[in-house]
This record gives C-alpha cells, structure tokens and sequence, in this order.
C-alpha cells in the first residue's frame, strides 16, 4: 500500500490538470461544437445564395447537327446529301426589379446568421457546462474512492483489533462478526465508488477527448457571477444565445413576409444574347447567320389562384408563433436563471454544513475510540461511529461538487459561459470570419477551408 501511494504521489504532477485545461480541449476537439461550427458555416452560405439574385445569369448552347438526306427526283433518280450544320448560343438574364425580393432575401439570409450565431454560442456554453459537469464528476468519484479506501483500511485494523481482542477476552464473537460484516459492506461500497469512477471516466473522455489524469479540484466560477438575482435576470435577458437567437427569428420571419410579398409584385427582367447557326443546305438562302439582341421583358401577375396571398398570411402565422416562442424563450430563461440561482445559494449552504458534520463526525470517532479502548463503548459503536464518517465525507464530496456545477450552471444561465468570459488561454474560433470569405464569392467550388 505504502509503495501505491508513493507512486501516485510521484506520478500526479506529470498527469495533474486543471478545469480550465480541460475546457480549452473540449472547446478545440468536441466534436459536438465543431459539427456546430460546421452547420453555421453551411448557413453563411444562405447570404451568397441570396445575393446571387442581383447578379446575371450567363448560360451557353451549342447544338450540333448531323442530318442525311436522300431526295427521289422527278426523272426517277435519286439525290443524296450530309448536311452538318450547328447552332451556337450564349445568354445572358438579369433581374431588374422582382418587387424587393432579393433584397429582403438577403437581410433574412443575414438575420438567419445571426441566429446561427446564438445557437453556436448555446452548443459552446452546454459543451462547457457538460465538460464542467463530467470534470468535476471525474474528481468527486476520485474523492469517494480514496475516501472508501481509508474506510476500509480502517475496517481492517478495527476487525484485526477486535480479533486481538478476543483472544484476549475482552469482547464476544459477536464483536467480530460485526466487524467482519462492516467490512464485507466497505468492500462492496469501494466497488461501487470505483465502478461510478470507471463511468465517469468515460464520460469525460467522451466531452473532452481523452481520458483523464489526475483532475486538480476547481474552485466555483464566483468570481463572474452576478452579485444579485435581479442582475442575474438582466443579465440573462440581454446576453442569454437562446432568447437573442428567439429575437433574431423574429427578424428572419419579417422579411419571409416580405419575400412572399415580391409574388404580388411586377418582374422585370433584361436577357441579351448572342446566336451563331450555321447549316450546309444549299437550298437555304443563307448559309450562315449571326444575332445579337436584347430584349426586356415585364410580367405583370394578374391572379395565380391564390397561391401568393395564402403564402403571405402563411407566414405571418409563422410571425405570430415567433414572437410566442420568444415569449416561451424568455420565462424558460427566467425560470432557469432562478432555478440556477437558489440551487447554488443552496449549494453553498450544503458545503458549509456538510464541513460541520464532517469535523464532529471525526471527533466523535476519534472520541468514540478512546472510550472503547477503556472499555466504555462496544465494537459496534465504533462501527457506526466510522459509517457516520464515512457517510458524511461523502455528503461533503458530493456537495463541493455540487456547488462547483452550480456555479457553471448558472453562468450558463445567464449566458457568459464561453470562452471570452472564461478567458481561457486558447484560440478563439471567429464565426465572422468564414462569412467574411464567402459573403460576396462570385465562383468556386472549394470552401475556405480547402474542401
């Protein structure tokens, strides 16, 4: 045991990490946030899509022929003929006016990307909120295991004594039997301990991508915690990805109106072209001929069966239902803010009673001990004695833990839980950029990214 422990103590410098380390890892490699940041990539394509309304749209033919001809004349003989011939065309249409259409298709394009932005933002702070949570789970099942360790070591002396101590005369078979008993329970309880470390293990492998070391216990995130539920609530209203993504739908589902509107309107458009054909049939006056052209054209809806106005008051039932979601949005965040708030008030005062039962559970064992060395206490009251220890050092693991996660949780909440707020010391990943580079590419296939 005494080489075990020397080993870990050696090896734990080496393979120690910290909260931070491990949020710095997840917010690089989760693969949960990096399909995210995919997904919002595909969205900042959507202003592309819509702005490539305002641009022409060039197009090119060309038709060949080949045809055979076999004539009967009127002498009765035949006549016979190959005639290649082509047609050659490039076209080129632009939409002067399609009643604002693309532009509105532009803003809501844009809008949409600002909502993907909140809702990447909403993936990063549950991913961090998940690899805090499978972090601190990893630490409060290392605690427990240790803790279920000395427990049975104590067992072990106790039952070894009491052993002794029936030799000696000093106490019955029964005395034995319950040692033997506590043992067998601290055995099993060690089991389980070391089997929730092994899950939580692979929990936090799965988060943050490798397995974890030696994790060093992280303190509450206090320090970036509003001071006052009220503030809290403010806060969240303002910053929380979930109601700012709510807002900007509701920008997303105006200009659909107005999109759907464009279908009442006048199109206008221009088409300019250019016509090579060319053919070898003598009996054609003209060999060969070259166009050019241009020609507007006006389409004027008159009446498309209704198709246009049911699509307008389509989505202005889908306005309405937006700006209920938001409603939704907001007292979902509100009630989370003050279920986060209370919990980790309550958190905080788990931890301080918990340390209390813990120093007096220890006192009194040890107090316990020496009046059962004099002959005042049995075998069985040191026995309990030592299962209130144990059990209130595993009230105190699981509240330091608790209080840790409370914390993060209601970060999350308010909605600073990203990696600004956190200033974690990695390379922040800037979703403006992408759009940036695709916003106004005219041609290509490859993504920025090479694909």
């Amino acid at each position: 045991m005494l080489v075990f422990v020397l080993a870990t103590l050696l090896a734990t410098p080496a393979a120690s990490e910290t909260l931070e380390g491990a949020l710095m890892r997840a917010y690089q490699t989760n693969p949960v946030l990096n399909a995210e940041r995919s997904r919002q990539r595909g969205t900042d394509e959507n202003v592309s899509i819509a702005l490539a309304g305002y641009r022409p749209q060039i197009a090119a033919g060309f038709s060949p022929s080949l045809i055979a001809v076999r004539d009967l004349l009127v002498d009765g003989s035949t006549a016979s003929a190959t005639l290649r011939g082509y047609t050659a065309q490039i076209t080129i249409n632009q939409i002067l006016f399609n009643g604002f259409k693309t532009g509105n298709q532009v803003r809501q394009a844009e809008s949409q990307v600002q909502s993907g932005r909140e809702a990447l933002r909403g993936v990063e702070q549950a991913v961090f909120l998940d690899a805090a949570t499978a972090f601190e789970n990893v630490v409060a099942s290392q605690a427990l295991v240790e803790a279920q360790r000395v427990n049975l070591a104590f067992l072990r002396e106790t039952l070894a004594s009491t052993r002794k101590r029936l030799e000696a005369g000093d106490v019955t078979p029964t005395d034995v039997a319950q040692a033997e008993a506590r043992l067998a329970r601290g055995t099993a309880d060690l089991n389980a301990a070391e089997v929730n470390l092994a899950i939580s293990q692979a929990l936090y492998e799965q988060i943050i991508g490798v397995p974890p070391g030696y994790l060093i216990p992280a303190p509450p995130i206090d320090r970036l915690l509003p001071t006052v539920r009220d503030q809290a609530l403010a806060v969240a209203r303002r910053e929380n990805p979930a109601v700012l993504g709510a807002t900007y739908d509701i920008d997303v589902a105006q200009y659909a109106i107005r999109v759907a509107e464009s279908a009442l309107y006048p199109t206008i458009s221009a088409q300019g072209y250019l016509l090579n054909t060319q053919n070898t049939d003598v009996n054609l006056g003209t060999v060969k001929s070259n166009q050019a052209g241009v020609i507007g054209n006006l389409n004027i809806p008159i009446y498309d069966g209704g198709q246009a106005a049911a699509q307008v008051r389509q989505t202005k039932e889908v306005l309405s239902q937006t700006r209920i979601v938001l409603d939704r949005v907001r007292t979902q965040t509100a009630a989370a803010v003050v279920a986060a708030w209370v919990t980790n008030e309550g958190a905080k005062i788990a931890v301080t009673a918990s340390e209390s039962e813990v120093r007096a559970a220890t006192i009194a064992l040890e107090g316990v001990r020496r009046e059962a060395q004099a002959g005042q206490r049995t075998t069985l009251e040191v026995l309990n004695s030592q299962q209130d220890l144990i059990s209130a050092k595993a009230r105190l693991i699981g509240a330091q833990r608790d209080r840790v996660v409370a914390s993060y949780t209601l970060l999350s909440a308010i909605g600073r839980l990203d990696h600004r707020n956190l200033g974690l010391a990695t390379p922040s990943y800037e979703p403006q950029t992408h759009y940036q580079q695709v916003r106004d590419v005219w041609h290509g296939l490859r993504t920025p990214a090479g694909q």
